[in-house]
C-alpha cells in the first residue's frame, strides 16, 4: 500500500491508461473513484477492516483469502495514491499544497490502527497466539513490534512523499520565477525604476 501503488503510478505513462478511460462509464467512474476523499475513504476502510481480528484470522487460514486481501491492498492503494500521483491529466492529480494536506490526512486512520494494535494488552489475532514463537518473543510482544513496524515506517512514507511534494513544488515555483516572462516583467519594473 506504501511502496508498490505508488511506485507503480510514477512508472506508468499516461498514454498506458488513455485507452481504459474510453470504455464506457470508465472515465466517469474514475473520476468519482479518484476524488481525494473517496479514495481515502475506501483506502481506509478496506485497510481497517482486514485488521479486524475476525478478517485478519480469516485471511491468514485460508490462502486463496489472504491473495484478495493483498489485491484489495493493492487496488485500494493505487487509489490512495492517485491524488498525488496521477499520470492522466483526464483524472488530475491534486496542486501541489492540496497533496501535502492530503498526505497528511490520509496517515491518520492507518496511525490509529497501528496504535491499536501495538497499544493492546490482548493478543487480537488467535493466528499468531497459537502459531510458534520466532526470536523468543510471546504473541502480544510479536503483535506490538507489529504494530509499531506498520506505525512508525508508516508515517515516514507519507512524511517522505510529503518532503518530495514540497520540493518539487517549490522548484517548480522557481522555475516560474526564472521564465522568459517573468525575467522580461522583471527587467521592465527595474528600467521603470531607474
Amino acid at each position: 500500500t506504501l511502496m508498490v501503488p505508488p511506485l507503480l503510478l510514477a512508472g506508468t505513462p499516461g498514454w498506458l491508461l488513455r485507452p481504459i478511460l474510453k470504455g464506457r462509464g470508465v472515465a466517469r467512474t474514475g473520476r468519482v473513484l479518484t476524488r481525494p476523499l473517496v479514495a481515502s475513504a475506501i483506502f481506509n476502510v478496506a485497510f481497517a477492516a482486514w485488521h479486524l481480528p475476525v478478517l485478519y484470522d480469516w485471511a491468514m487460514r485460508e490462502h486463496s483469502l489472504h491473495i484478495v486481501q493483498h489485491l484489495m491492498f493493492l487496488a485500494t492503494g493505487l487509489l490512495l495514491w492517485w491524488p498525488v500521483l496521477s499520470p492522466l491529466p483526464e483524472l488530475p492529480p491534486l496542486s501541489s499544497p492540496a497533496q501535502m494536506l492530503y498526505l497528511f490526512l490520509v496517515g491518520i486512520p492507518m496511525v490509529l490502527v497501528a496504535a491499536l494494535i501495538t497499544l493492546s494488552d490482548e493478543v487480537l489475532y488467535s493466528f499468531y497466539g497459537e502459531g510458534p514463537r520466532q526470536w523468543g518473543l510471546t504473541p502480544l510482544a510479536d503483535q506490538r513490534v507489529g504494530g509499531v513496524i506498520m506505525w512508525v515506517p508508516g508515517t515516514l512514507v507519507f512524511m517522505i512523499a510529503i518532503t518530495i511534494v514540497f520540493f518539487r513544488w517549490v522548484a517548480l515555483e522557481a522555475d516560474r520565477d526564472e521564465s522568459p516572462a517573468s525575467m522580461s516583467a522583471r527587467t521592465e519594473e527595474a528600467d521603470g525604476n531607474s
